[in-house]
């Protein structure tokens, strides 16, 4: 497409330049309505708060649909690229955004669930790592076991719920894109509506934004955990501002959004990738999943403010157990792990398993040198990328 004079090439990569940059802020919008009324509809239709928190918590529901609209346009090495760039940046470049962002005195500390999540997205990344590597002669088997990791991934969320309703457990207090962005009517309409029933509450929420101490330590948020009344507060019995289908209507648009942008960051890096040059495989890794990893990003640094260590790790290790179980499933289903172009080559999978090693330490043993770990991971990631461009892909 770009075989014309000089004057057209600039003009189709500034025309995909700018089209990149504007799906990046529709993804965004798309994210925040799916998440906020989402929330709202289920506290309407008695469904589960706890699994809605939980799949708004850390899901990666815009990476779903630009592997499914890159397996479409038969570019599956960008969603190969894409789907193991953002699991190592939503470590390397959002979770150690939020180590460094951490005020307190003492070092973050990380509950219980905390550890016992990031120790099953370290097996899980270890298993997925050794199977993209692995090569099987019978193409059918990578569509086999992608069927199993989207089994995998049900039977993730189906735990969650489970020990929800046994009380094992309580359900997130953020979301992947829940911010105050939608404000006005929507943020005042679920707190409306958390008068009958509990919701999932904005990342900005003042509840419990200060820890307790407990035995001389700082206790920061569960990794799930209940939106809890003020005592000091009484509760506000308000109608509510909108009808169920309004909010129903906008979880439509909102999701729409998210299909359409990213379908538009498929099509878009696609055409750059094809201006440049460069391998699917590269643009994936570093800048596509650069990109949309930024609303992890966000929530991270944010978190780590103000001290919810838990959400910290629930944004990172609930991201990456999306990513490699369902994303990776649909596209090894779809693909049976054979891709137009290259593949993932194992020093970016070695990448991916050290980072995750690093992130799993940290929440078991590495607290107290929080700071001094999240420089050494953002300085690691910028290393990466200036690795990945000079010596591992060549540009």
């Amino acid at each position: 497409m770009f075989n014309g004079d000089s004057n057209s090439n600039s003009e189709s990569l500034l025309f995909s330049l700018t089209t990149f940059t504007t799906a990046l802020f529709v993804l965004e919008f798309g994210a925040d309505k799916f998440v906020d009324h989402t929330a709202i509809v289920a506290a309407r239709t008695g469904v589960s708060q706890a699994l809605i928190g939980l799949l708004t918590a850390g899901a990666e529901w815009e990476e779903l649909v630009v592997v499914v609209a890159s397996i479409a346009r038969h570019r599956s090495s960008l969603a190969i690229g894409n789907i193991v760039g953002s699991a190592v940046s939503n470590i390397l470049g959002a979770f150690s955004l939020g180590l460094l962002f951490y005020k307190g005195r003492d070092g973050l500390v990380f509950d219980r669930s905390s550890r016992i999540y990031s120790a099953l997205l370290l097996g899980l990344t270890v298993v997925v790592a050794a199977l993209t590597a692995w090569k099987p002669a019978d193409r059918g088997v990578k569509r086999a076991v992608g069927g199993v990791l989207c089994a995998v991934f049900a039977v993730y969320v189906a735990s969650i719920a489970w020990a929800i309703s046994r009380g094992k457990i309580t359900a997130p207090e953020g979301s992947d894109s829940d911010s105050d962005s939608d404000g006005g009517g929507d943020s005042s309409e679920a707190t409306s509506d958390s008068d009958e029933e509990q919701t999932v509450r904005p990342f900005g929420s003042s509840v419990d934004s200060t820890p307790a101490r407990t035995n001389g330590n700082l206790e920061t948020s569960p990794l799930l955990q209940t939106d809890i009344q003020s005592p000091t507060k009484p509760r506000r019995n308000r109608p509510p501002r909108h009808t169920l289908w309004y909010h129903a209507a906008m979880l439509i648009v909102g999701f729409l959004a998210i299909c359409a942008s990213s379908y538009q960051l498929s099509y878009a890096a696609s055409a750059i990738v094809d201006f440049f040059g460069i391998s699917d495989v590269l643009f994936g890794v570093v800048v596509l999943s650069l990109a949309t990893t930024l609303p992890e990003k966000f929530i991270a640094s944010i978190s780590g403010l103000r001290g919810h260590a838990g959400i910290l790790v629930a944004n990172t290790v609930g991201s990456n157990i999306f990513l490699l179980s369902l994303c990776m499933g649909v596209l090894w289903s779809s693909t049976d792990g054979e891709y137009d172009g290259e593949s993932v080559n194992n020093v970016e999978l070695g990448v991916l398993v050290g980072s995750t090693v690093a992130l799993t330490l940290t929440v078991w043993f590495g607290a107290r040198w929080s700071r001094w770990i999240g420089g050494a991971m953002v300085a690691g990631y910028v290393a990466f990328i200036v690795v990945e461009f000079v010596v591992v892909r060549k540009v």
